[in-house]
């Protein structure tokens, strides 16, 4: 499977690899509706998001060669099914990370997950570890958090259904940290959008001056192939098993 590459300069590699998606990517692996991104990067190991089945998280994760217990943080961007249901079978591993999630997560989950591990209420600007953030609670329906990463090429903001509107999602990033867009990666929820709509969208990554874009999950087949024509070489063709890294 190829592997994305894009030079850095900052200390530490960030590795993002995609272990659940309904997009195929490396064929060895399980695809499912949902969404799971596991990152590495200055020495710290996160899940954001779990996918729909943790099952197929794990079995997905083990033929990447990718150890659960190695987990020291899950960033949960919504409560829909689709991106924590794979929750209790990841804790049931036995491993111990803090779980970030929003205020507006329903009491019975925040206190079910409180009883396995830490859970930390997000805001905006929320630290997860050195360099990698939370845009904090966006929206209602239903709010989402998307992850913000600080490299020396620029930002990574990964979503994971960007309900409140992925560029909105952007914008907040830019708002809250700086700086440019390097990459936007996860789903970007554009299924049912007119061409006209997907357009302006494009125009407003444009815009914002986002370099590459690597969308999956919800983004839909129009949409991808949209970004793709737009992007030409820095469009990232994603799906489960895709890894990207940017290098020091």
């Amino acid at each position: 499977m190829k592997t994305e590459t894009m030079s850095s300069e900052i200390n530490g590699t960030l590795t993002i690899t995609i272990v659940y998606d309904n997009n195929a990517y490396d064929t060895r692996l399980t695809t499912a509706w949902g969404f799971a991104a596991f990152i590495e990067y200055q020495g710290h190991t996160l899940l954001f998001d779990t996918g729909g089945d943790g099952s197929i998280l794990l079995r997905n994760m083990n033929i990447l060669e990718i150890d659960p217990t190695r987990i020291e943080s899950v960033v949960l961007s919504h409560i829909h099914g689709d991106h924590v249901g794979g929750l209790n079978t990841l804790l049931a591993q036995g491993i111990q990370p803090s779980v970030y999630l929003l205020p507006s997560f329903p009491q019975s989950f925040k206190q079910n997950t409180s009883r396995m591990v830490e859970v930390i209420e997000t805001e905006p600007g929320q630290v997860v570890v050195d360099a990698v953030y939370t845009t904090g609670e966006m929206g209602r329906s239903p709010p989402e958090q998307a992850l913000v990463i600080k490299t020396d090429r620029g930002l990574v903001v990964i979503t994971g259904c960007a309900h409140p509107g992925v560029v909105q999602m952007v914008e907040q990033a830019q708002d809250l940290f700086g700086g440019n867009v390097h990459l936007v990666i996860g789903g970007f929820h554009l299924g049912g959008k007119s061409i006209q709509e997907l357009e302006r969208i494009v125009d407003d990554f444009r815009r914002l001056e986002v370099e590459k874009v690597a969308p999956c999950h919800c983004t839909g087949d129009q949409a991808i192939r949209m970004f793709a024509e737009a992007y030409g070489n820095d469009f990232i063709a994603a799906g489960v098993g895709k890894v990207i890294l940017i290098e020091s």
